[in-house]
C-alpha cells in the first residue's frame, strides 16, 4: 500500500512539472548611454616613488675541469716544394 502512494505521487509530481506554463516577459526600456563631455584640465604631477633595495649578489659558479695532455693536438708538418700564386683581381 504504501509503495503504490508513493508510486502515485511521484507519477502526480513528474506530470504536473512537466505541463507548460507561460513565462511572462517583461520589455524594459533600455536607458540610454551618457554622452561624454569635453575634457578637464590636466592635474599636477605626482610625487616620485622611493627607488628600491638592489638585489644580492649570486653565488659564483664553479671553475670548469681542465682537460688532460692528450687532449692537445700534434704540431704542423712544414709543406713541400709546392708554390701557391694567387690571381690579382681587377679593378
Amino acid at each position: 500500500m504504501r509503495y503504490s502512494i508513493l508510486l502515485a505521487s511521484l507519477i502526480s509530481v513528474f506530470g504536473l512539472s512537466a505541463c507548460e506554463r507561460p513565462t511572462t516577459v517583461v520589455n524594459v526600456p533600455a536607458t540610454p548611454a551618457p554622452v561624454a563631455g569635453p575634457a578637464g584640465p590636466q592635474g599636477e604631477t605626482g610625487m616620485q616613488g622611493a627607488s628600491g633595495t638592489p638585489g644580492e649578489t649570486g653565488t659564483q659558479g664553479a671553475t670548469g675541469a681542465q682537460g688532460y695532455e692528450g687532449a692537445q693536438g700534434e704540431t704542423g708538418k712544414t709543406g713541400g716544394g709546392t708554390v701557391i700564386v694567387v690571381p690579382v683581381q681587377p679593378q
